[in-house]
């Protein structure tokens, strides 16, 4: 990596797929500015197959990308678009397994409950790449989320659909009063470097060491907690039966992808709380059988055709039929397929669900395919209270107008594996009843906390030097703004309490005079939020890494519709910069589109947005003037594109993706043929420009021709190269032409 170079991510589903289109015209124009825009894999394929080197031939062989970004990001030269990639559960992972198996891939299977010492260890590599894997190695900074000034302008100007919201809505949220994280957390602030041991101590006085010792660093805060799953299966009956007594849907809103070690267990109860009977009387039967509730009732389902005696597989499913039709109506993530809210732990996301109800008349599609009230069920309180009051808010006071309302930006805790999206390696269901006991390098006991078997336990780290960067990162957002900046932090809370500690020592560091800056509990941060964008007013919420990701969709799902029109920015904190795209996520149903119509609605705005502050940031480091003229011409292209309305349609017949970055080329190649500050590139561009320009109705024709029909990419989580760029680069007239710049 050089200074004068960008790396761009090769990742997974939608916005894979659309960087096979995207990539040869940024490659293409950055060249002209002395701009190097290079790859590196860390899509969910890659990273599987990097931990897996030996069993690969040569040609197979894929270098562990990420590793290798985790030393860039720690250098000032550091410049890296991020797009979304797959976190994985276990199903996908699985699914990702068998896919490059049939590719020709020598790697093993999933060990589900490993029993040799070859069986453990690729359990343990396959465990490096669940979940959130990637983020905590990129993210060596803060969040800085904002709605750029020219989304903002065509969000008001071409407001989307809200739907109505009635004061008699019955729609709710429900969480857990006790034996959650939020009630058993303990926290303290480490007076020294070293590093603290996290042992299982059972009621007979065996002690069992849950993981090797952590190192923490002086005035880092740590947190201990337990749910409790005797309170939680209490709490999950009672939602059931209230669901069904108030006559609204069923839902449960976790994010199993992120918290990939407690949330498929979370999700375990809920599928056995709502089928009770069954599990009861076949629960044995089906953990026999490989049948885990952690990986959802739909793997349960297909799975039941693999049980020897056809009469058992038929006597379980009757069993969860009638139980089924006893219960609640269930809501439906596709109710035409019939794949119902428990049926795979990462197709209900918390942080997207959450807002697309909210969007919809606080409504959820129920099994007759109809929108209907929900009780919307998040066990854990931590953050849960948030969503209750936007839907008193929408209920009292009708839905959000995106034509007026104002903006909620972010400023996010998360550098280094803050909070608890760093905890996977620290979070344990425990097998005995017993204690947990983290001590200190001189055994002084810093936690203990009573648990008992199927409990999970979790710790949590949030290192000292993010918590100064983030005070900073947010007095510099209020300054740049004069917006109001709140930080989000419950003081009853106890990881709250130590924060709310280090913000008042720290904001005096800086100069806030004249700058609107106070301490919040979330609940009234969210209501203070709610009634400022009613008046079209701006705040800014200053936040730890769970409630950035929560309310980086949360808002812009409002105000623009979707969240993968933020610009997501993150100040590295060795100098460098990190350019997240597309807060919405990978869109699986994208990539099912285009293999089933050859068309694919991904917006790509994100990444436009990601690369102007990327060129920004490099012409800043490097003093490369071309640089800062490609950001800002790319910057009025990418306004010009909205104002034209030529993001992609919602169905065939449109341009989709491909056709927008066809017409981002058009207008960035005007932009830079017009512009005065840089006369050679001005003549570099000119051409082609007027190439674009004369071709635009034999190159649209091009890429609408080839809808309608079903395509072939080679693979879902590791396409073919070739096959990918054929269909995503249909236009050869475009592809000519591009060529031309050399």
């Amino acid at each position: 990596m050089t200074e004068s170079t960008i790396i761009y991510t090769h990742t997974d589903e939608a916005p894979l797929l659309a960087t096979y289109s995207l990539l040869p015209v940024v490659q293409a124009y950055a060249a002209q500015a002395g701009v190097s825009v290079v790859t590196r894999d860390i899509s969910l394929a890659g990273r599987i197959l990097a931990g897996f080197p030996e069993r690969l031939r040569d040609d197979q062989r894929v270098e562990d990308a990420l590793a290798e970004l985790g030393r860039d990001v720690l250098t000032p030269e550091a410049n890296i678009i991020k797009l979304p990639n797959i976190s994985a559960s276990i199903p996908q992972l699985k699914a990702a397994i068998t896919e490059l198996q049939s590719q020709g891939y020598d790697i093993p299977d999933f060990p589900e409950d490993p029993t040799t010492d070859e069986e453990r260890d690729a359990l343990a590599r396959y465990r490096r790449v669940l979940g959130s894997a990637v983020n905590p190695v990129l993210r060596q900074g803060n969040s800085d989320r904002r709605a750029p000034a020219s989304v903002k302008h065509y969000a008001r100007t071409h407001p989307h659909r809200m739907g109505a919201w009635s004061p008699e809505s019955r729609t709710d949220v429900a969480h857990m009063d006790g034996g959650d994280f939020f009630s058993n957390e303990r926290s303290t602030v480490v007076p020294a470097d070293g590093s603290l041991t996290v042992e299982l101590v059972t009621s007979d006085g065996t002690t069992t060491e849950l993981r090797p010792p952590i190192p923490v660093l002086a005035g880092e805060v740590v947190d201990a907690s337990v749910l409790q799953v005797a309170e939680l299966d209490r709490f999950l009956e009672a939602q059931i039966a209230r669901a069904k007594a108030e006559g609204v849907l069923f839902s449960v809103h976790l994010k199993a992808t992120m918290m990939k070690v407690s949330d498929p267990i979370i999700f375990g109860h809920v599928v056995r709380a709502f089928f009770p009977d069954t599990f009861a009387t076949y629960g044995d039967v089906l953990a026999e059988a490989g049948l885990r509730a952690n990986d959802g009732w739909g793997a349960i389902l297909d799975g039941l055709d693999g049980l020897d005696g056809l009469a058992e597989g038929d006597a379980i499913r009757a069993s969860f039929e009638a139980e089924l039709a006893d219960g609640p109506a269930l809501a439906m993530v596709d109710s035409d397929r019939g794949i119902t809210n428990l049926h795979v732990p990462s197709d209900v996301i918390v942080d997207a669900s959450m807002p697309a109800m909210i969007r919809t008349s606080g409504h959820m599609w129920g099994p007759d395919g109809a929108e209907a009230d929900t009780l919307a069920v998040i066990p854990d309180a931590s953050y849960a209270g948030i969503y209750q009051v936007v839907v008193d808010d929408c209920r009292a006071h009708g839905a959000f107008d995106p034509a007026t309302m104002g903006s909620v930006p972010n400023v996010g805790l998360m550098a280094q594996a803050a909070e608890e999206y760093g905890s996977h390696d620290k979070t344990f269901e425990i097998p005995v009843d017993g204690s947990v006991r983290v001590t200190d390098g001189d055994g002084a006991v810093v936690f203990d906390v009573p648990v008992a078997a199927g409990d999970i336990f979790r710790m949590c780290q949030t290192k000292d030097i993010p918590i100064r960067d983030w005070v900073k990162l947010a007095v510099s957002r209020a300054r740049a703004t004069g917006d109001p900046a709140v930080f989000w932090l419950d003081a009853h809370r106890a990881h709250d309490a130590n924060l709310i500690a280090k913000v008042e020592r720290y904001l005096p560091d800086h100069d806030t005079e004249g700058l609107d800056i106070s301490i919040l509990a979330p609940a009234e941060a969210i209501t203070r939020s709610l009634e400022r964008i009613r008046r079209g007013e701006n705040t800014i919420s200053v936040t730890g890494n769970v409630l950035r990701d929560y309310l980086t969709d949360l808002f812009p799902i409002m105000e623009l519709g979707t969240s993968a029109k933020m610009l997501s920015v993150v100040p590295l904190i060795n100098g460098g910069g990190l350019f997240e795209t597309g807060a919405g996520g990978s869109a699986p149903k994208h990539v099912q589109q285009l293999l089933a119509e050859d068309y694919l609605r991904w917006d790509s705005l994100g990444e436009f947005l990601a690369l102007a502050v990327s060129f920004e940031h490099l012409a800043q480091r490097t003093g490369n003037a071309r640089a800062q003229v490609l950001a800002d011409t790319l910057d009025r292209a990418t306004g010009t594109l909205l104002d034209e309305d030529r993001s992609p349609s919602r169905k065939v017949g449109g341009i989709d993706n491909r056709g927008s970055h066809f017409y981002l080329a058009l207008y960035w190649a005007r932009e830079l043929a017009a512009q005065t500050a840089d006369s050679d590139l001005a003549a570099v561009f000119s051409p082609l420009a007027e190439r674009l320009t004369a071709d635009e109705e034999a190159i649209v024709a091009e890429l609408l021709a080839v809808q309608g029909s079903p395509t072939d990419i080679g693979g879902y989580y590791r396409p073919d190269d070739a096959l990918a760029e054929t269909v995503m680069r249909p236009s050869s007239t475009f592809n000519e032409v591009l060529a031309t710049l050399g």
